[in-house]
């Protein structure tokens, strides 16, 4: 039984270590927090004191970061993982980070021998409990395909973007655009309201038209329209605010590297920050809609 270490089980991580150990892996998890340690318990995976026990005799090491600074830190600067884990270990990471950040990690890694690749994340915490997440990778294709059992336990689908940071670069590409459509989703289904239009009607109406896209079709933001999406249960659980202002301002900062118009982008970018200054910033990107509330 292959063994697989696993750093960071927030709410994307915890279900992907979850469907790991489903798949036959053995999974020794490691986090900051006790909560989600416990829950990793519950689901099968032993646990690590360390991130460095986690990682010493691992065939592959996971990770699922929340930003670029943590990951340079962890790997790299301060508990220096790549020194601790075995050189035959494949490092797949899973966070959503700036693209510099994955270059620089797998330029160490193969410094040391070490294999890697980034693999960021499409599909929200519901896709990675049921194991359908889309993987957008950059690396080797031999380091892609050799990560493939495990992208498979955890992903439905799998792409190959690039070299390394081409995963980075494809995952902010995509969640620009789902938070321009995601905005215009809400600002359109609000519009239809306030002039007397039953949601759910104009949700299917669009949706079989020419305005359907993945937020109306699953991810609806109005509340009562859909089951089992964070609108229906007070924006909990889902893909936080902060988050989406996180990637949107990788996207941004890349705009600028390349020099690059993306004034949709940015218009989104500013829409999220002002929500999330409103104390939102833990609640699901679809509760932008309360932003077109006449009386939120």
């Amino acid at each position: 039984m292959a063994q697989l270490a696993f750093i960071g089980l927030g709410n994307m991580g915890g279900g992907m270590a979850a469907n790991l150990v489903k798949a036959g892996f053995e999974v020794v998890a490691f986090d900051l927090s006790a909560a989600a340690l416990r829950g990793a318990v519950k689901a099968g995976c032993k646990v690590a004191d360390s991130a460095t026990q986690a990682v010493a005799q691992a065939d592959y090491v996971v990770s699922m970061l929340p930003n670029g600074t943590i990951v340079e830190s962890i790997y790299i600067d301060d508990d220096k993982l790549l020194d601790a884990m075995p050189k035959t270990a494949l490092l797949i990471d899973c966070s959503t980070i700036a693209a510099q950040n994955s270059r620089r990690l797998a330029t160490e890694a193969a410094a040391r021998g070490i294999r890697c690749i980034d693999a960021p994340v499409s599909g929200g915490v519901a896709a990675a409990d049921a194991g359908t997440l889309a993987f957008m990778c950059g690396g080797t294709k031999a380091a892609f395909e050799a990560a493939g059992p495990v992208l498979n336990a955890m992903g439905a689908k799998l792409f190959l973007a690039g070299d390394s940071g081409a995963g980075q670069i494809a995952k902010m590409c995509n969640n620009m655009l789902l938070a321009v459509h995601m905005v215009g989703t809400a600002e359109s289904l609000q519009l239809g309201v306030d002039n007397g239009l039953d949601p759910a009607v104009l949700s299917e109406i669009m949706l079989n038209s020419s305005g359907a896209n993945w937020s109306l079709e699953n991810y609806n933001p109005y509340p009562g329209v859909m089951e089992n999406v964070p609108a229906s249960r007070n924006y909990e659980g889902g893909f936080m605010n902060m988050l989406m202002l996180k990637d949107l301002g990788l996207a941004l900062d890349a705009a600028t590297s390349s020099k690059s118009a993306v004034p949709m982008g940015s218009l989104a970018r500013s829409m999220y920050a002002l929500h999330a200054g409103k104390g939102n910033e833990r609640r699901d990107f679809s509760s932008i809609i309360e932003q077109f509330k006449k009386n939120p």
